[in-house]
């Protein structure tokens, strides 16, 4: 299908493939379904890490598993390498507030985490299914309670196309202390990061980026777009992270692993401060949009940058 027969398509069915979407919540997750496949689990309850693990890596506020039309899995949690990574979820590393400093991603080192606060709403409605929740980055310190630094409002919504997921994701991160939350330049953290099936490996994965890089040269490059695609029970996946252009210094550079890491393994994040500080001032609204792309193909340059395309108009 050519580029602009597949954006027409995608125009004209959206809405009525996107039907058999569905949104359920209970006390510990939000589940969206296709039917009878769990397409992704967005955790309220915090998750504890493997037995024998330092419990400080528990964790609520993230999406594992993320799955393919055809149900395979294609995130992973809790890697032996990174105990912290959990599929889909944010946070920032390097950051300063006042005198203190606060990783709220190597959650180890107890500075800091970001946790569940409660629902906003579900969407049922025709066309998009999806849910928006209220997110906490907190402060965690051992003579006071902790505290809130960023108020975040989280959404996720899903639309089916043929065989494809389209999958819009929206951080909407305020300050909500009367403090600037600095981020010197850092190679890591921030809206959103990723970490691929634990077999997923340099020897039987790609990864692409919108200008043509890959693991070995794609790290700290700026990029529309970055793909990955690999084998699954189910035949090939394929997962893109699409980054709009309204945010905050796009196309933002990413953290790639290169293939001398973990042999290869899938851990990708757009950095919006990899390259510049910056800084979240009190009381203002930092919006970041992303979409990600599921399907069950390899990897497909024509319809990610079409995608895009249309993605930037809207």
């Amino acid at each position: 299908m050519k580029a602009h027969q597949w954006i027409i398509s995608l125009l004209l069915g959206a809405s009525i493939s996107s039907q058999a979407i569905e949104v359920t919540e209970d006390g510990n997750d939000i589940k969206i379904l296709d039917g009878t496949n769990v397409l992704l689990v967005y955790h309220k309850s915090e998750v504890h890490p493997p037995k024998g693990s330092d419990p400080s890596y528990k964790r609520s506020a993230f999406i594992h598993p993320l799955r393919s039309p055809k149900g395979a899995i294609v995130t992973s949690i809790h890697p032996d390498d990174h105990i912290h990574h959990v599929g889909l979820w944010n946070a920032w590393v390097n950051t300063s507030h006042g005198s203190k400093k606060i990783d709220f991603w190597n959650l180890k080192k107890k500075e800091g985490t970001v946790r569940y606060k409660k629902t906003i709403s579900l969407d049922q409605r025709p066309g998009k299914k999806g849910f928006t929740v209220c997110q906490e980055h907190i402060s965690i310190s051992k003579e006071q309670k902790p505290t809130t630094i960023i108020e975040e409002t989280f959404s996720i919504g899903v639309i089916k196309e043929k065989d494809t997921y389209f999958i819009d994701y929206v951080s909407d991160q305020k300050n909500i202390t009367s403090l600037n939350l600095e981020l010197p330049a850092y190679r890591y953290g921030g809206p959103i990061a990723y970490r691929g099936p634990k077999d997923w490996k340099n020897a039987n994965s790609q990864v692409l980026t919108s200008e043509n890089k890959n693991r070995s040269n794609g790290h700290a490059t700026r990029g529309k777009w970055c793909a990955f695609s690999g084998p699954t029970d189910t035949g090939n996946a394929l997962v893109a992270i699409l980054c709009h252009p309204a945010n905050h210094d796009a196309p933002q550079r990413m953290r790639i692993w290169p293939p001398s890491s973990h042999d290869g393994a899938i851990f990708f994040n757009y950095v919006p401060a990899q390259e510049n500080s910056w800084k979240l001032v009190p009381g203002k609204s930092n919006k970041f949009r992303y979409k990600i792309i599921i399907s069950d193909s390899k990897m497909d340059k024509e319809m990610i940058e079409s995608a895009w395309l249309k993605y930037a108009d809207e």
